[in-house]
């Protein structure tokens, strides 16, 4: 058997469930986050020794844990101001791309799930990973009826981890934000909290996939993969296997114009139509949760951020779009309130109005552009800075659990819309989403919806 002394580490650390392999993991996420804490102090403090050294560090030790700590550090990177810049730069670069684990491994995970004659249910079973997440790997197999599928199967023992993992994230993020509470993140932690304890339930993301192929059943350009009810349990889900390539190898191939709007144009119906018809969102939009089809539309892929609004939600999005448009405070402070910001001033809602007017530019101009016309690179990072020394001035914000996979979303699509160098029309494309919308028909599409696809009440609201 071809194990690297990596893989047998790695295994041997995930599979140990008792005190000991608990506390070895704690002494190990301990001084992870300790580390970055002093760090994060010393850089608040003035000690700016090689921050940027530092930051490749945290990244490097984040990346190689399987648990939360990195989706954790990707959602507070798209926060203006939530980490100080080059911790932000670096952590928004991590993938869920973890080393995979070896075949003993997932023979004694697949057996636990599906009992100790688990290869009856298949053909064939790939022994090597096709992918490695933060959660679990996927395997590419063969069922008795010649349906290909992938297997997604949970490293053990997650509970654990992500509890210990989150108790180790509060404590980094506790100490920054004793040390700068412009952006108190009390709500975006507990939000980041129940949306991870749901991804560990693997029946819940098959509810989910129910639930995304109803909203997009009339979405030719969006394929999203059935789930296969026998083979799925709460840490492994089967679903159809569905062919499509990343779409950093499409764009190695120079896709033309018009292959790249076609991309973009299925991006931006996989995540809005779900949002402004359905009011639920796709919560992780990174490039490794789709792959593109050979007619460059795309295949959705990983259910498991999920967040379902409430009708009145996504009429605050609405509301805000529209006021900006016309320049009504009163109008745009409602939508504030709507979304659950509390205690907040008219300076305050103004400042929160630069960064509205950045993410929702694209869609105000009725005419073909780059989702961003700007060639500085780093004009996101500009914006967000500007905001952010204008929140510190105003006395600082809370934001609200809802609003933060929505904000999540509009920068992850917007920087895959940049690397695509799509050219579209998204003021139309935008307004074909809303020109009918009617808060009491949303809310029923979506009861009908959950109900069909029988989704469990979300958890932590």
């Amino acid at each position: 058997m071809n194990w690297s002394v990596s893989d047998v580490a790695q295994e041997r650390d995930l599979d140990n469930s008792g005190l000991f392999g608990e506390f070895r993991r704690m002494v190990r996420t301990s001084g992870t986050m300790g580390g970055i804490a002093a760090r994060i102090a010393g850089h608040k403090m003035g000690f700016r020794s090689d921050k940027v050294m530092h930051a490749g560090d945290l990244k490097t030790a984040l990346g190689g844990l399987k648990g939360p700590l990195m989706k954790g550090a990707q959602l507070l990177s798209t926060i203006p101001g939530a980490l100080p810049e080059e911790y932000a730069t670096e952590l928004a670069q991590l993938q869920a791309n973890a080393p995979p684990m070896g075949w003993n491994f997932v023979r004694r995970r697949m057996a636990s799930e599906l009992g100790p004659n688990w290869e009856r249910n298949f053909r064939s079973f790939g022994r090597e990973a096709s992918a490695a997440a933060s959660l679990g790997q996927v395997h590419r197999a063969v069922l008795p009826d010649g349906r290909v599928v992938a297997c997604k199967l949970q490293y053990p023992d997650m509970k654990a981890t992500v509890e210990s993992d989150l108790r180790q994230f509060r404590m980094a993020v506790g100490l920054f934000y004793r040390i700068d509470s412009t952006i108190q993140q009390d709500d975006v932690l507990e939000e980041l909290e129940a949306r991870l304890y749901e991804e560990l339930d693997y029946t819940r993301e098959a509810a989910n996939m129910r639930l995304y192929h109803l909203m997009l059943a009339n979405s030719p350009d969006v394929t999203v993969p059935a789930p296969i009810e026998p083979l799925c349990t709460k840490r492994l889900l089967t679903m159809e296997w569905v062919n499509g390539r990343g779409i950093q190898k499409v764009l190695d191939a120079n896709p033309d114009q018009e292959q790249r709007n076609m991309m973009a144009r299925s991006l931006f119906h996989a995540w809005y139509i779900p949002l402004y018809r359905y009011g639920v969102i796709h919560g992780d939009p990174h490039m490794g949760n789709f792959t593109v089809r050979d007619d460059y539309g795309i295949n959705l892929l990983d259910f498991g951020a999920i967040r379902i609004f409430p009708a009145s939600f996504v009429q605050g999005i609405i509301d805000l779009y529209r006021a900006l448009q016309t320049n009504d405070e009163d109008l745009a402070y409602h939508a504030y309130q709507g979304w659950g910001f509390t205690n907040m001033s008219r300076e305050t809602m103004r400042v929160l109005n630069e960064w509205a007017r950045f993410i929702y530019e694209p869609l105000m101009q009725d005419r073909v552009r780059a989702i961003q016309e700007d060639n500085d690179p780093q004009y996101g990072r500009v914006v967000a800075e500007k905001v952010y020394a204008g929140l510190k001035r105003t006395g600082g914000v809370r934001p609200p659990r809802p609003f933060v996979l929505v904000d999540r979303s509009a920068i992850g699509l917007g920087s895959v819309f940049l690397r695509l160098r799509a050219r579209l029309n998204w003021y139309r494309l935008f307004q074909e989403m809303i020109e009918d919308f009617d808060s009491a028909k949303l809310a029923q599409r979506q009861a009908a919806a959950v109900s069909e696809a029988r989704v469990p009440p979300p958890l932590g609201d």
